[in-house]
């Protein structure tokens, strides 16, 4: 890495953050990032709390110690069940000057500030439904909401293994949809940064009336928000417009699954976390 770079990290279990990075690179061009994807260890969703934790503070130790100023969790699941702990116990004692920022928080104020009729749904894995972190932090804001949740345990592993445009994923969104759209949503959150890949399938499965709320669109404007708030942080930021990737499990998968996602080609290189 070059050290003259005081970078924005974006962390995920996978391919599903890369998306998200897409968005945050379209709108802040003339930043350096640098994204980490768990693929090794991929999926997050179905694992325990202690683990996820634990995985996510070995990514947050190699972004940090690797010239990260600030860290995105760009995992809803590493969001839900590790954000707060790492935030409360983990940066005061070893990086009390760095940040680390979820997308689960500006997922939920979104479809709160978009829903019309309070009935909001959310998909994403095991671990972030069980987690009830979207209930809670939509209720935070607006108790009178009526939340419906769908695990999609299935989704996940199909797009890191690049089916995503197959009819399997048909099939599979349609069977986690339609019970949500029978309840009345009128804004649906894509709990799972993974999901966003699907936006376009989602779209035709669930029609114009029903809001999207995805992070690829939403954290952008949540983190360009930050900054602007929090001049100290912003002020050390490099400003190279360099986007490096780094990878458990480097794999051509990788690299052409990400590109595609990215709109880009890129080049990645293989990391082990501890």
């Amino acid at each position: 890495m070059n050290k003259d770079k005081k970078s924005i990290g974006v962390f995920d279990s996978g391919f599903g953050g890369i998306n998200v990075l897409r968005g945050i690179v379209r709108e802040m061009p003339e930043y350096d990032f640098v994204y980490l994807g768990d693929t090794a260890r991929a999926p997050y969703g179905a694992r325990s709390q202690d683990v996820i934790y634990e995985f996510s503070k070995q990514a947050t130790d190699f972004l940090f110690r690797n010239d990260c100023e600030l860290v995105v969790f760009a995992c809803n699941t590493a969001s839900s069940e590790a954000l707060r702990k790492i935030q409360q116990e983990y940066l005061p004692e070893l990086y009390p000057k760095k940040k680390v920022l979820g997308v689960l928080i500006p997922g939920a104020e979104e479809a709160v500030e978009r829903s019309k009729n309070g009935k909001i749904g959310v998909i994403a894995t095991e671990g972030t439904v069980k987690s009830g972190a979207f209930i809670r932090e939509i209720k935070k804001i607006f108790p009178q909401a009526e939340i419906y949740q769908n695990a999609c345990p299935l989704l996940v592993p199909l797009i890191e293994e690049g089916e995503h445009d197959s009819p399997a994923a048909d099939f599979l969104l349609k069977k986690y949809l339609d019970p949500l759209i029978e309840e009345g949503i009128d804004t649906l959150i894509l709990g799972c940064t993974h999901y966003g890949i699907l936006e376009d399938k989602i779209r035709g499965l669930v029609g114009d009336e029903i809001e999207i709320i995805s992070s690829e669109k939403v954290v952008p404007k949540k983190l360009i928000d930050y900054l602007s708030r929090d001049g100290e942080i912003d002020s050390r930021l490099s400003r190279n417009g360099v986007t490096e990737f780094y990878t458990t499990d480097l794999t051509e998968k990788f690299e052409s699954l990400g590109s595609g996602f990215f709109g880009s080609k890129i080049k990645a290189n293989k990391i082990f976390l501890d």
